[in-house]
């Protein structure tokens, strides 16, 4: 058994011996999954980098509508009074106003 053992340890694969490779591949593994950089985390982090920049992509889509409706808005009297009327119960003077839900 100790033959077997001796033969083991003693051969060598670019100069290191089956023990040191096993010991370089348990530092390299420890290095990769466990250490704060990761591959879980960064994959975790490349995710979430995607997630928001879509969130960005939309929020800026929703800014150019915005934009649009905010000067057809200003441009056109008619287009606010009814904006107005709509979402915030606005009326004219001797007018009354009936919510149905």
């Amino acid at each position: 058994m100790r033959e077997k053992i001796k033969t083991f340890t003693s051969k060598r694969v670019f100069g290191l011996t089956a023990t040191q490779i096993i010991i370089l591949l348990v530092l390299v593994v420890m290095l990769f999954f466990f250490s704060d950089s990761s591959v879980t985390k960064r994959i975790r982090y490349e995710n979430r980098i995607r997630g928001l920049e879509s969130q960005i992509e939309f929020y800026r889509n929703q800014t150019d509508i915005d934009k649009d409706k905010l000067k057809e808005l200003q441009s056109n009297k008619d287009d606010l009074e009814k904006f107005a009327r709509e979402n915030y119960l606005m009326k004219k003077e001797n007018e009354d106003i009936f919510i149905v839900d």
